[in-house]
């Protein structure tokens, strides 16, 4: 299987579009206008972003149509991903389903939000207990052989998905949580990634801002990011990763690192991490992020801050 992700060029960090759905709510993390959210865009590319991923659910489409509007001039440029298996009612709420029939409907209304004849990457968002991946994966195999889509990928899925999957057509990469705090998939979904030669993208890079050192027990969220409101985040244990942050920061200061670099390096130290996902939403932030790339940790460092977390 061809890594695609790690040929892309350009630098291992992915716009995470979820950062400029702006006031469409869904999934989305705060007021940005259009044409901030527009600018930014670009910026991120000119700066050596090639990888840009997004979904439907992203401010209800709001994502995806900023994409298409800032890239309408140099579409073959940039590598786009989007997602079919979280949709809406009109009433707004959220629909989690892989029917055929939805997933045909929600590729359908991606290429018009995102103002092209095809999507680089198009990826199953969720694995459905109540619908076979295979069917799913059929719908997906016709939009490629249509040229609809160029190539197929599974989101925070699991062994039997892949391999059901892999039954109609080539899956090319992988994409699940990973950070210093969510290590889950290192044990689950990345052996599946190392074994077939996948790519891997990893979302939560920063865990929602904790690890950038910007998100602590102060912050105040706009009432369109959803971590004013989530279910997810209020459930998280989130005290006591404001607390080991306070460790890691200590021993940062003596490696003059900063927490993005160490967040960056930890998912990049794992073979197979082609991609780390992040959500800047200004160009400062992005300056930051890009910038981090060149004082990433030593193993030896790594293995320091682990140690000094997971022993508190």
């Amino acid at each position: 299987m061809s890594r695609i992700l790690k040929n892309l060029g350009g630098i291992p960090i992915g716009f995470g579009g979820a950062s400029i759905s702006g006031e469409g709510a869904g999934y989305g993390f705060g007021d940005i206008s259009e044409g901030d959210a527009c600018s930014l865009l670009k910026y991120a590319f000119e700066r050596g972003v090639k990888l840009f991923d997004t979904a439907p659910i992203y401010g209800f489409g709001e994502s995806e149509r900023r994409m298409g509007k800032a890239f309408k001039d140099i579409r073959e440029k940039v590598f786009i991903i989007s997602k079919c298996g979280v949709s809406w009612h009109d009433s707004k709420r959220v629909n989690m389903t892989n029917d055929p029939k939805e997933t045909q409907k929600m590729l359908h209304d991606s290429l018009k939000r995102l103002n092209s004849d095809y999507i680089d990457h198009y990826m199953i968002h969720w694995p459905d207990s109540r619908v076979d991946i295979r069917k799913t994966m059929e719908v997906l195999a016709k939009a490629k052989l249509e040229g609809k889509i160029k190539s197929i990928g599974l989101c925070n899925s699991n062994r039997d998905e892949f391999e059901k999957a892999s039954e109609i057509d080539e899956i090319l990469s992988l994409q699940s949580e990973l950070n210093i705090f969510e290590r889950g998939s290192l044990d689950s979904v990345l052996p599946i990634a190392r074994e077939n030669d996948l790519s891997f993208m990893s979302w939560g890079t920063l865990d929602k801002g904790i690890l950038t050192g910007r998100v602590n027990s102060k912050r105040k969220f706009d009432k369109s990011d959803c971590r004013s409101w989530a279910p997810w985040w209020k459930s998280i244990d989130k005290d006591s990763r404001y607390k080991k942050m306070e460790i890691i920061s200590k021993i940062l200061s003596e490696f003059e690192m900063s927490p993005i670099s160490l967040a960056l390096g930890f998912n990049l130290s794992n073979e197979n991490v082609d991609t780390v996902l992040c959500g800047g939403r200004n160009q400062t932030q992005w300056d930051g992020l890009i910038d981090s790339l060149e004082n990433l940790p030593t193993q030896e460092q790594l293995d320091r801050v682990l140690k000094s977390i997971d022993e508190d």
